[in-house]
Order: C-alpha cells, then sequence, then structure tokens
C-alpha cells in the first residue's frame, strides 16, 4: 500500500472503501499488508502538518490497530529505492513504497499516477 491510500481511507475518499477491503482480508489471513516506515512517516509529516498533532496521535493509534506491518528500511530496500528513483520520476518516498513491492514481490494499490512508470516492474492495482 502506498500513503496516499491510507489518507484516502483516513478522509472517506474515494478509494477508501478498497483500503477497508484489504483490512478485512488482513484480518482474516487472506492477505498480507505492508507500509514502508519511510511512507509511514510522509504520512506522519503530512497530518501533522494538514491536522496537527491531536490528529497525528490518532493516526499513529488507529494505524498500529490495523493489520499493517510496517516495513523499516535497510540497505537493501534502499538500494532498491534509490535504483527505481534514479530511473523513474518517481518521488523519493513513492520509490520505498515501489522497492517494498518488488521485493515482498506484492501488489502496491495506488490511485497515484506517478507510478504508471513503474508499472513494466511492479504489479498494481489501481484504485
Amino acid at each position: 500500500m502506498n500513503n496516499s491510500i491510507i489518507i484516502a481511507y483516513a478522509k472517506n475518499e474515494k478509494g477508501g472503501n478498497i483500503v477497508a477491503d484489504l483490512i478485512s482480508k488482513a484480518l482474516t489471513s487472506d492477505i498480507e499488508l505492508y507500509l514502508s516506515v519511510i511512507n509511514w512517516g510522509e504520512i506522519y509529516y503530512i497530518t501533522l502538518r494538514t491536522q496537527g498533532k491531536e490528529k497525528t496521535e490518532l493516526f499513529k493509534t488507529t494505524l498500529a490497530r490495523f493489520p499493517v506491518t510496517i516495513v523499516d528500511t535497510d540497505k537493501e530496500l534502499t538500494a532498491h529505492a534509490a535504483e527505481l528513483k534514479a530511473f523513474n520520476k518517481i518521488s523519493y518516498a513513492d520509490a520505498f513504497a515501489a522497492a517494498l513491492s518488488k521485493i515482498k514481490k506484492a501488489v502496491l494499490v495506488t490511485g497515484d499516477k506517478e507510478f504508471q512508470a513503474l508499472e513494466k516492474e511492479i504489479k498494481i492495482s489501481w484504485i
């Protein structure tokens, strides 16, 4: 998952229902959900900047209850992200979401059109 769909879920925007379905499936062990700590941090700072400390704390406690594995970065993940960033027009944080999808052989669920450049490298489910 990337940060844009988690924000869509939190704000009850387009695509939020897809996140709700993914969470339900993860609760019944049908699927595993991953989020890079870099993308977690991006959600954190966006929430802090736009909604303040109280909403940011609510985000942290709410996301902690979700069946989402927050994946810390290491040299392997960072190298994959750096390679994707070096040769594609994507943000550095988005490169981590894509690299995590690639390493985990997972489907990246997103509505962010920036990922179109990576459709040949990773599996993407568009919302």
